[in-house]
């Protein structure tokens, strides 16, 4: 898999997680699915990705 690829898929799950985590434990974990989506749109604008700097030191995905 490409890092695009592993990026979308972790930032996908953690969406569908915190807001099932919102919808069925407390409602404060749908903050938690704000910030998956802010941090994908400063990544648009800045080309830098929290996620991407994870997978590179955990030697899961190179560019």
């Amino acid at each position: 898999m490409s890092m695009n690829q592993y990026i979308r898929a972790i930032a996908g799950t953690l969406v569908v997680l915190s807001v099932a985590l919102g919808y069925f434990h407390h409602h404060y974990w749908l903050a938690f699915t704000v910030f998956v989506g802010l941090n994908l749109l400063q990544s648009a604008f800045t080309k830098w990705c929290l996620m991407e700097t994870f997978l590179e030191k955990l030697n899961i995905a190179k560019k």
